[in-house]
């Protein structure tokens, strides 16, 4: 079990707790070292150096500490005397990952140059130049821009022209299909948006038309709709590859898939994977998170009826009696062994996660309607994360929560962790985690637990864009040391090794074989600032995110995760962070009061008008999380209820049950300031 201060009676200052650990850069030992507390301010102070005439240092400078991990509590004062370590050999499971560079076409004439060969040929009658240009170009040149230029391609009456242009463009060559992705990511945003918009009206007509009689029996068109999904796949990815995207990933999702039969859909494409016969899961991004939810829970599902039938069988088979409880997750808990009890049961009954969880807490009476199960997932969360239990460290800067990196033999809680997420999904629990987004991606690297054991898992290509999302400052700075103009040697005086605190001891790790020995250069600065991301976000957490991955992938174990995106783990784990307010005002559900009350038409006028901030207190102070779950408001079971007090008493919250009661208060005034109170003075009391 991880250690807890309060347990072990280990006193420590708060101003201890908050101290950050440093992971130190180490240098050549050529003199005295000098500490700046970012690469900003070491640059700015070089920089004011030169202009005053200065064209070198005299004293060589030390890399900051890294300020972004929380320091884990000390387990006793007299343990924090530092012991430097050097370890020169990473584990093999964390090689060094690189990240390759992408290939950018080759055009074979500038724009001016192409335009040169259009006035010679109008002049002269000869266009065979312009024409073998457009051959190596585009197979299909006239028909790309009949289809992408023509507007009138947006009537079901010219469908049967614009389908065969789509399968011309889909049967292009790999090579000009590449070429063309990169043409769509140089589209104004305007323009690609009317593009997607086209061709996702295109099949939403084709798969349900207003007027049949207007387009062709689909046993004789049935090529439309994968000709067009393929010709979408482009465009699709020229958005993943522009930074930022050109539009947001969603806008690819076509909400009429939500009505077809897709586990029937998902069925044929786990039969036939990625052959020639068309299935939307092929092309996953079309595919809205309810669809994706809905696929991976039924699988589950599926999964679980199977594991109940064989236990039934057998237990019918031996003349057992038959527990229905056998259908499944029973967790019993005590509420002062809280974490302990959990982790035990969870484990001992692994075979039964895909099962319905029900909870019960031992010594209290009741049955597990759904607000035991949530009670349960939000007393754990808070626990697990809070800063003196030690397995997770907030960073301020970014507002998330991310692993420590101490290294220990039982990496069991964080298999926790992992299985509690898993859950969430599968019982649709909207959990109150601050992860940044490259936990997402490193739960997808690879989607599906590898068969063999020794497969490295969760070791994701990140880049300086993932680090800034969780230690701004080093990310900033280390952006500005690949943009310094200087001799990065001579000024920075940095070496391939770091060095990380664990537990008061200083360990030191080689970024590359020997890199104590070599110095970082203007030639090589890019390779370091790979291999420092990877090792901070990859390679100093393996175990711990190990332990993690598996936790997770052992209750969503389904091939529906190969579907998903990384954003849309966060969103099945955390819930959407688009409120809207008017759509929760339509679905909610009243108890002792009705919706023409006074008191709740005061309660939507001030809610309506609070600033987005209020609002997600406003929903953290009821449901336990400031999130939306995946199918949207109606989800939440919003319920607001009479409670007969003093309008002094302030609103209270169960947010097991995602309830809010309301004293009648007799003016909006009044109760715009006794909500205000309430919802932003919350925290620690709004758990019923």
């Amino acid at each position: 079990m991880l250690l807890n201060m309060s347990e072990n009676n280990c006193p420590f200052e708060e101003r201890d707790r908050d101290r950050l650990p440093p992971i130190i850069n180490h240098s050549l030992d050529r003199g005295p070292k000098l500490h700046f507390p970012s690469y900003g301010s070491f640059i700015s102070t070089l920089n004011h150096k030169r202009e005053s005439g200065s064209h070198s240092l005299s004293s060589p400078l030390l890399l900051p500490a890294v300020k972004q991990v929380r320091e884990l509590p000390p387990i006793c004062p007299d343990v924090r005397q530092k012991h430097r370590i050097s370890i020169d050999v990473l584990p093999p499971e964390v090689k060094a990952r690189f990240i390759s560079e992408p290939i950018i076409p080759i055009r074979t004439k500038t724009g001016r140059e192409f335009q040169e060969d259009l006035e010679r040929a109008t002049i002269s009658g000869d266009w065979k130049q312009v024409h073998d240009f457009y051959l190596i170009t585009f197979d299909s040149f006239l028909e790309l821009n009949a289809a992408f230029k023509n507007p009138q391609y947006t009537s079901p009456a010219t469908y049967v022209i614009y389908a065969h242009l789509l399968r011309q463009i889909a049967a292009l060559a790999e090579a000009d299909h590449h070429f063309l992705m990169h043409w769509f990511k140089k589209l104004p945003q305007k323009r690609f948006k009317q593009l997607v918009e086209r061709l996702q009206l295109f099949i939403t007509t084709r798969l349900f038309p207003a007027k049949p009689e207007e387009l062709p029996p689909m046993a004789k068109c049935s090529w439309w709709i994968p000709s067009a999904t393929k010709v979408l796949s482009l465009l699709n990815a020229a958005n993943s590859i522009s930074s930022p995207p050109i539009v947001p990933f969603s806008d690819f999702y076509n909400l009429t898939l939500d009505h077809i039969d897709f586990m029937e859909d998902y069925h044929t494409w786990q039969a036939h994977g990625n052959s020639n016969r068309f299935t939307f899961c092929q092309f996953p991004f079309i595919l809205s998170t309810v669809v994706k939810k809905a696929i991976i829970q039924r699988d589950s599902e599926q999964q679980m009826i199977s594991m109940a039938r064989q236990t039934l069988v057998d237990k019918v088979s031996r003349r057992q009696r038959v527990d229905m409880s056998l259908l499944f997750l029973n967790i019993k808990v005590r509420r002062l062994q809280l974490v302990s009890d959990s982790l035990d049961e969870l484990s001992r009954k692994r075979a039964d996660l895909k099962k319905k969880l029900k909870v019960t807490f031992v010594g209290e009476a009741g049955l597990d309607m759904g607000g035991l199960t949530k009670e349960w997932f939000l007393l754990l969360i808070r626990q697990i994360f809070h800063t003196d239990y030690g397995m997770f460290t907030y960073v301020k800067e970014s507002q998330c929560h991310w692993f420590s990196s101490w290294k220990c033999d039982n990496y069991s809680e964080f298999r926790l962790v992992g299985a509690l997420m898993g859950l969430a999904v599968y019982n649709s629990i909207t959990l109150d985690i601050r992860f940044p987004p490259c936990v997402y991606k490193k739960l997808l690297t690879p989607p599906i637990v590898p068969c063999d054991l020794d497969t490295p898992v969760g070791m994701a290509t990140l880049t300086l864009e993932d680090l800034q999302q969780v230690m701004p400052d080093l990310a900033h700075g280390l952006g500005e040391l690949l943009s310094y103009e200087g001799n990065v040697e001579e000024d920075f005086y940095t070496t391939f090794q770091v060095f990380q605190e664990e537990l008061g001891v200083v360990k030191s790790y080689n970024l590359k074989p020997g890199g104590d020995k070599i110095p970082v250069t203007n030639l090589n600065r890019k390779e370091y600032v790979q291999l420092y991301v990877d090792f901070l976000l990859n390679k100093s957490i393996y175990r711990q995110f190990a332990a993690f991955y598996n936790g997770f992938h052992s209750v969503c174990a389904s091939n529906a995760l190969m579907l998903l995106r990384p954003e849309e783990v966060e969103i099945l784990v955390c819930g959407s962070p688009n409120l809207d307010m008017s759509s929760l005002q339509r679905v909610v559900q009243y108890e002792g009061y009705s919706k023409t009350d006074p008191t709740i038409r005061a309660f939507w006028d001030v809610v309506l008008a609070f600033p987005s901030e209020l609002q997600k207190k406003l929903l953290h102070f009821t449901t336990g999380s400031d999130r939306v779950p995946v199918g949207g408001m109606a989800d939440l079971n919003f319920k607001i209820s009479k409670i007969d007090v003093s309008t002094d008493w302030l609103p209270v919250s169960h947010t097991c049950f995602n309830q809010i009661c309301l004293p009648p208060y007799k003016s909006k005034k009044e109760l715009r300031q006794k909500l205000t109170i309430a919802i932003s003075n919350a925290e620690g009391f709004g758990l019923e």
